[in-house]
């Protein structure tokens, strides 16, 4: 008889409230797998999508999750991984080995829980897509968000300047210049491209990095100096039930459908900005063992050294997960939302 062990289940799309925690078989681990036992498990906004039903390769009932840390079963080492197919709301979590890595002495399970994740974003973001060079200027939307925190924080370690975040309240920017950024600013700024401009010294942004869309999208564009590049990261569809979307799964950004929120560019426009437009998917990092694991060691030295912090908004409990869902979807929330497995309450 298999062990049980509690896990959140998802048995159809809907609202937070369809979160159920139960009790469930602890999964199997297959061919190159590992057991985690899981501490700690955070909320991603592919969760929210999931959860919505607007993933139809991860079929139903599910237990939702990408991301665990916690201790291998098979000789006790701290470890993070990635879950490509879910699972991570769980005591334990059956983990590849290849999107597994340990977890180096000085960094709590919390800073290792975001750090591989949403730090990994970051870094593709504006080093991998965006070919980020020391000296540039950097604009990240969202910039109080999960990877947008990690992102400025990234950008000042990695030598950027000025560094500048957008932020949707005045304590979330506050929060934002807390984190070492020279300049935040409004989403909502009717005259968000001239305020991005002046703010790079008036020639323009070198490096936007976007994960809302739609007029904040364009206005980024506007904003890029010549031979700038806007990077978008998983601009999120009207199905994940948030404030702000771009709507669509794969727009592109310069004219926006006043009723969709989708937005379309044309070469020509690239060409008489000199500008660049480019994608990036945490998917093709966690496919590549090597640049995996390259770019978590890296994120972690500067952790140890306190160039980059995850900063933690909530732990909650499973039970307490359909809150936490709410809360990042009201864009309630600033820096990592996580999920302690172990906590009843």
């Amino acid at each position: 008889m298999s062990r049980q062990m509690r896990a959140v289940v998802l048995r159809h799309p809907g609202g937070p409230d369809v979160l159920r925690v139960e009790r469930v078989p602890e999964p199997l681990p297959g061919l190159g797998e590992c057991l985690i036992d899981v501490t700690l498990t955070g909320v991603n906004f592919d969760d929210l999508v999931q959860r919505a039903g607007a993933h139809p390769e991860l079929p139903l009932p599910a237990v939702p999750g990408v991301e665990a840390v916690g201790r291998r079963r098979v000789d006790g080492r701290r470890v993070v991984a990635l879950l490509r197919q879910g699972g991570g709301y769980a005591e334990v979590v059956a983990a590849r080995d290849a999107y597994t890595v340990e977890v180096p002495a000085g960094i709590d399970d919390a800073q290792a829980l975001g750090l591989f994740e949403q730090g990994g974003t970051a870094y593709g973001a504006l080093l991998l897509a965006g070919r980020l060079r020391a000296g540039e200027s950097v604009a990240v939307s969202a910039a109080a968000g999960g990877v947008g925190h990690l992102a400025v924080q990234l950008a000042v370690a990695l030598g950027a300047s000025p560094v500048i975040g957008l932020a949707s309240t005045p304590a979330k920017r506050q929060f934002v210049k807390g984190l070492g950024a020279d300049v935040a600013l409004d989403p909502a700024d009717p005259e968000l491209a001239d305020r991005l401009r002046e703010a790079a010294g008036g020639m323009g942004v070198d490096l936007f990095v976007d994960s809302v869309g739609g007029p904040v999208a364009r206005a980024g564009l506007a904003g890029l100096a010549p031979f700038g590049r806007l990077v978008c990261l998983g601009w999120r569809p009207a199905a994940a039930d948030g404030p702000g979307t771009a709507g669509g799964d794969l727009p592109a950004v310069a004219d926006v459908d006043d009723v969709t929120g989708v937005v379309a560019l044309t070469t020509a426009q690239l060409a008489r900005g000199s500008i660049g437009c480019a994608g990036f998917w945490m998917r093709h990092v966690v496919d590549h063992r090597e640049l995996l694991s390259g770019i978590a060691e890296r994120l972690f030295a500067l952790a140890a050294h306190g160039r980059l912090t995850v900063h933690v908004d909530r732990t909650v409990a499973l039970s307490e997960v359909g809150a936490a869902h709410a809360a990042v979807a009201a864009r309630a929330t600033t820096g990592k939302v996580l999920i302690d497995v172990r906590r009843e309450m």
